[in-house]
């Protein structure tokens, strides 16, 4: 048991001791031996260069700055590998290739061939696919978390308001009160987690995964810090994915698809509304409405309810790809007053050039469990997301329904740690959102009868919005 808190107390402290200006500010928890003694090394904070070949991929640490600072920045689709038939690491040149998309993904998974090669390229597509819709969603609107509560209010206030911010406030007072809250100027979290794709539907088969020796393992790091910066990696399966937002904008980076920006407005980390930052939850479901109430998992809870404004919808929806709507719901316990359960649910439109409209509706549902406090502040500990990709369109017996789950736990958490600055959250160099039809893939099935640059740039451009709002 020593051993376990050592490693996780000196990991974290290397994390924050790399990120220092000085390098060498006091540990404040125990020490452990070198950082590449670490079976965790992958999710230190440093350059990485990609090495794939041969149907695997490795990276290879080198002693650099906290985050890359060379490549191009394409806005690209995160999903499955575009290039099929290509080596395990799969390049950001490569990602220009046209491939199927999730098309290619739900053949291959029906007509799985018992080789090893294409079981370790199936298994590559099933864990980039997880990576790409579950590792770094975004909430619906942006918020900040040093905006204040609305002042409760009962006269001239619809019933279904005036119960919301009564809500947040229990919820608010119960997380560890508004002026600790206000006191953290920045936060840590590590964790733990396992990824798996659990089941596939289509409209003549369903295929179940049941054996969960399947599932991917793996931990993230995130880090927050006011006002409206944060920064997630994720290690899982020997792939990286990293995320981060320095206040202005927000981008992504996958090992195989390479670095592209979130269109729309700046808007928090999904992961952080699952029980790790209270304040900023409050924030987004300051508008909410109170629309009754649920029991979960046996608890009796209020449910606050929050549609994204059709000017956010707007900004967030590129060419052919229209954003119809985004809600998001949080289920708060009458018991505790916590949030218990969280379900996020967004709807896209597609209309190809010349062809027939697809939809695409991915929802998000995750339970929090564990709250435990840390330094004053509750904290959910564990938690489990499920989340359901719906593909859908004018066309008789076409749709797909694509069944993922993730369980995480938190290892470790602090507040206010010392030597984060905003070097930490600067996003990599060379930032291009022009190119997105350079670097992302789209399912032939849906670029249209088209076969133009302009048809082609427009379904690219399609396929990144469905898939990353």
């Amino acid at each position: 048991m020593e051993k376990k808190q050592g490693f996780f107390s000196a990991l974290r402290h290397e994390v924050v001791r790399g990120l220092s200006p000085s390098r060498s500010r006091t540990r404040s928890r125990s020490v452990s031996p070198a950082r590449s003694s670490s079976p965790m090394t992958a999710l230190s904070w440093g350059r990485k260069n990609f090495t794939g070949g041969g149907g695997a991929g490795y990276y290879v640490t080198q002693p650099e700055l906290l985050i890359e600072r060379s490549g191009s920045l394409r806005p690209v689709m995160e999903g499955p590998d575009p290039d099929e038939g290509g080596g395990g690491g799969g390049s950001v040149g490569d990602s220009k290739r046209l491939g199927s998309g999730l098309g290619n993904w739900v053949k291959g998974q029906l007509s799985r061939a018992p080789s090893v090669a294409a079981t370790a390229a199936y298994r590559r597509n099933d864990l980039r696919l997880l990576l790409g819709v579950m590792g770094a969603p975004l909430a619906p609107i942006h918020v900040s978390s040093s905006d204040p509560l609305p002042h409760l209010s009962i006269k001239n206030t619809p019933i279904e308001t005036s119960s919301a911010q009564y809500i947040l406030q229990q919820y608010t007072a119960a997380s560890g009160g508004q002026k600790l809250q206000s006191s953290i100027k920045n936060a840590y979290a590590m964790g733990k987690l396992k990824m798996i794709t659990s089941e596939l539907q289509t409209a003549t088969r369903t295929v179940r995964n049941r054996n969960p020796s399947k599932a991917e393992s793996g931990g993230f790091v995130l880090w927050q810090m006011n006002p409206d910066m944060w920064y997630v990696e994720l290690s899982v399966g020997g792939n990286k994915v990293r995320a981060g937002c320095n206040g202005k904008l927000v981008w992504r980076h996958t090992p195989w698809l390479g670095s592209h920006t979130a269109k729309g407005p700046v808007r928090p980390l999904r992961r952080g509304l699952q029980g790790l930052d209270p304040r900023t939850t409050a924030a987004m479901f300051a508008e909410a409405k109170c629309i009754g109430e649920k029991n979960v998992n046996g608890e009796d809870c209020f449910i606050l309810k929050l549609c994204t404004d059709p000017e956010t919808l707007k900004a967030r929806s590129e060419g052919p790809a229209e954003i119809i709507r985004h809600v998001l719901s949080g289920y708060f316990s009458q018991k505790t007053g916590l949030l218990v359960h969280i379900e996020d649910s967004h709807l896209t439109r597609i209309q190809s050039n010349g062809g027939d409209t697809v939809f695409w509706e991915t929802t998000y549902n995750s339970s929090l469990d564990d709250y435990r406090q840390v330094e004053g502040i509750m904290i959910a500990h564990s938690g489990h997301s499920v989340v359901t990709l719906f593909r859908f369109g004018e066309v008789a017996m076409s749709h797909t329904r694509t069944k993922m789950e993730e369980s995480w736990t938190i290892e470790e958490v602090a507040f206010n740690v010392p030597g984060l600055s905003l070097d930490c959250f600067i996003p990599p160099a060379d930032l291009k959102t022009g190119s997105v039809a350079d670097s992302c893939e789209y399912g032939q099935e849906e670029r249209g009868k088209g076969n133009n640059s302009v048809a082609l740039s427009a379904a690219h451009r399609a396929k990144v919005a469905a898939l990353e709002n």
